[in-house]
């Protein structure tokens, strides 16, 4: 079953598609091509806005399956599929990050119906586009962990958030602004010190976008004062000093780049 999901078939019938964090622009000329040819539109509209799948064809059957279970959505598209029609299931951001494409993909392999994945960008990568920042700093922090506090999703004592501060990386926590003492604890048991900074987006992508920028010391009183609700991710930047061309109060200038040190030759440049 997992070789038949994981084979990349030459000609999907169903397309699982990241439309991006919420602006319509921001999703793949790909995505938005199969979107358009599509007979079937399955969209999740609790997190992605209707503008997105604005490009489906009048005669296409477009449904909300934010009210459906896994039972629902799959007989939409097994219906589809049978009927020898093509069908775009558009996931928020991302499909492969915090979605629910394994199990719609067991079911659809058990049926050997082909399916295909298109990528989308995550809200973590649009809310440092839009605060513009770097997620990595040169002899700083050269990783990136995307990660969760334990909710009603258990999360594996390995990946709970102290262990995973004291790494002392960029951090991007998703599905936790319901958390925030959670998140500003368990950054303090990781050694993070009081003033490392943190932007809190909330709705990165539509029109009502917030970037609210804090400290660790800052953190819950911000989240509860600014009404940051679920569709808030939380970018954690130790060392990361500069916020739109200025130089941030709390931490010194960071190494640049050798990448375009007149000095620093390399495949492309003597």
């Amino acid at each position: 079953m997992e070789n038949s999901v994981t084979a990349n078939p030459a000609d999907p019938r169903v397309w699982f598609i990241g439309a991006g964090p919420g602006d319509p622009e921001l999703i793949t000329v790909k995505g938005q091509r199969i979107i358009s040819q599509a007979d079937l539109v399955l969209y999740a509209g609790s997190l992605v806005p209707p503008q997105v799948v604005a490009c489906a064809r009048p005669d296409a059957v477009v449904a909300d399956s934010a009210p459906m279970n896994l039972q629902q959505t799959h007989a939409m598209i097994r219906e589809t599929v049978h009927s020898g029609g093509l069908v775009a299931r558009v996931h928020t951001g991302d499909p492969a990050l915090y979605g629910a494409i394994r199990e719609q993909m067991a079911l659809l392999a058990l049926e050997n119906i082909a399916c295909g994945v298109v990528p989308g960008v995550t809200s973590a990568f649009a809310a440092a586009a839009a605060a513009g920042v770097s997620l990595t700093l040169p002899e700083i922090t050269q990783s990136v962990i995307i990660t969760r506090v334990q909710g009603r999703t258990p999360v594996p004592e390995a990946e709970q958030l102290r262990h995973l501060a004291r790494r002392g990386t960029a951090m991007a926590i998703y599905l936790s602004a319901a958390l925030p003492e959670t998140i500003t604890e368990e950054l303090r048991a990781g050694g993070l010190p009081e003033s490392t900074r943190i932007i809190a987006a909330y709705r990165v992508g539509w029109p009502d976008q917030r970037l609210v920028e804090c400290t660790l010391a800052t953190l819950t009183d911000t989240v509860q004062q600014e009404k940051l609700n679920r569709q808030t991710v939380f970018l954690v930047l130790p060392g990361n000093s500069m916020h739109s061309g200025t130089q941030h109060p709390d931490a010194a200038s960071p190494p640049c780049s050798r990448l375009y040190d007149a000095d620093f030759s390399h495949g492309w440049r003597k």
